[in-house]
């Protein structure tokens, strides 16, 4: 018996639809490529004019809405998503590829951020200023930015939407939502939850498609306000030219190249496993994953010995599959990837150790890969990979360390494995990186805190998530209020 597909629509001014035009896109799961996990509209432009006019009609009455309002639909859509969390981890699990467990995690994880951010609702504001002049009272006030729109990637198909969408929405801006071609079904589940919430029409509008056609029309309009994306390096500078047109205010996080710092004191059981949860962990395909190892000679050895055995034990296969501790990539042209920097290290000249080859016969497996004696000036040691392939650089000591560390033109994520605290605090306040994790993963983000890197892992203006996040959605105006005679 054949099983019917499921066609989806897009979300534009509150109803689910398509034109009879559309064209559509299998989704396939990178697990077992013959499953298709739905067909997604491929949206046209007309289509995406559509749902900025309906985001910018709904602006006014959504930012006029009190934020405690606001803060109560985020908060239903909150218990929403975990009341849905063993579906919404599954269906990711099927068409991103991650484990089951990892997938979990991140489903909970946009769950707890739209909880955070529904208590912004009561505590965000302006301030009130001491006045040079009696009888004048002075006070600030935020405002929406406006229309925002988001474009998601593949990776993190809930996590990431959820930390651009929840800010957005409860400062009062209105958003045009775009996921990655790869993830939309996860990223629709995240809609559904906001729209069964009670999220007023128009407020946000959800589009599938070519980010080369839809993506043009979001970060060009004269009336989106914000630009919020996550993605290459090459994406993120094009968007930039196309936003300094209507000088629109950017939010860009476009990768990262990121390595974790083994000193010779370290615990070398804790650094194998920083560096196997960072590297091989979500199968590399993380921002802040761990490409880099730069590791002091005195303890090369030891630490690349268990490194191996370590690698060699993990489980590769279907996410979905309980004892599985790294899933497929995403798609076949990742795995193309993968396959050309493991060839690109041999000729190189860096050892290959374990790993290096990939199998896409019914899914799209990479081995995890590990490549000793690399130099810093290779190219797997400078060009973000995005797969499972860890590049160790031998260093001297820290200093040599930190000078290797940032060695590149990334600057999002660094680690230091160490037990001894004036290196660590010289590590945290030399490298060049806009997270720092210290006897930790390069992964993994506390929702509370900023979050955005250096150099070209981003546009250096606004940081994500927690508080930060305020200043990017928000525009201050200052009021002067005089009592009068």
């Amino acid at each position: 018996m054949t099983t019917k597909i499921r066609t989806y629509q897009n979300l534009i001014n509150g109803e689910w639809k398509v034109n009879q035009t559309t064209e559509f896109f299998e989704n396939r799961s990178p697990a077992n490529h013959g499953e298709v996990v739905g067909l997604f509209p491929k949206a046209s432009i007309q289509d995406t004019q559509e749902a900025i006019e309906s985001a910018y009609a709904a602006l006014p009455g959504w930012s006029n809405m009190p934020a405690p309002g606001r803060g109560a639909i985020l908060e239903k859509a909150s218990q929403i998503i975990h009341g849905r969390l063993e579906e919404i981890a599954t269906t990711l699990t099927r068409e991103e590829g991650k484990t089951l467990a990892e997938a979990r995690g991140e489903v909970a994880r946009a769950r707890d951020i739209f909880r955070y951010y529904a208590g912004e609702g009561w505590r965000s504001g302006g301030e009130a200023l001491p006045s040079s002049m009696n009888g004048e009272l002075l006070y600030t006030r935020r405002e929406a930015l406006g229309v925002i729109s988001i474009i998601t990637p593949w990776n993190f198909p809930i996590a990431i939407p959820a930390w651009k969408i929840a800010p957005a929405l409860i400062y009062g801006n209105t958003v045009i939502f775009k996921p990655a071609e790869d993830s939309p079904l996860t990223a629709l589940m995240l809609v559904e939850a906001l729209m069964e919430a009670g999220l007023p029409k128009g407020v946000i509008n959800y589009l599938t498609g070519d980010g080369a056609i839809i993506g043009t029309e979001m970060v060009g309009s004269s009336k989106v306000n914000g630009i919020s994306f996550t993605g290459s390096h090459a994406v993120g500078a094009q968007i930039y030219q196309h936003a300094i047109k209507n000088m629109t205010r950017v939010q860009l996080e476009m990768g990262g190249k990121n390595a974790l710092v083994v000193l010779k004191d370290a615990d070398l059981n804790l650094a194998v496993d920083l560096t196997v949860k960072g590297g091989f962990g979500l199968t590399g395909q993380a921002c802040t994953a761990t490409s880099r190892v730069i590791v002091e000679e005195d303890i090369a050895e030891a630490y690349i010995a268990a490194l191996v055995k370590a690698t060699r034990n993990l489980i590769v296969g279907n996410g979905i599959e309980s004892n599985v501790q790294m899933g497929p990539v995403v798609n076949l042209d990742q795995l193309r990837v993968d396959q050309e920097y493991m060839t690109i290290g041999k000729s190189e000249g860096a050892k290959l150790l374990i790993g290096g080859e990939v199998d896409d016969a019914s899914g799209y497996y990479a081995q995890p890969t590990i490549f000793d004696h690399v130099q810093p000036t290779m190219r797997i040691a400078q060009e973000e990979i995005f797969g499972p392939v860890i590049s160790i650089i031998r260093a001297k000591n820290i200093d040599d360390a930190i000078e290797k560390t940032n060695a590149i033109s990334f600057g999002l994520s660094a680690g230091v494995v160490t037990n001894n605290l004036k290196h660590a605090f010289a590590f945290a306040n030399n490298v060049e990186a806009g997270v720092v994790k210290i006897n930790e993963p390069t992964t993994g983000l506390a929702l509370n805190a900023p979050f955005g890197g250096f150099k070209q892992s981003s546009a250096n203006t606004f940081k994500e998530m927690g508080q930060a996040a305020i200043d990017f959605y928000t525009r201050t105006k200052t009021i002067y209020v005089g009592h009068g005679s």
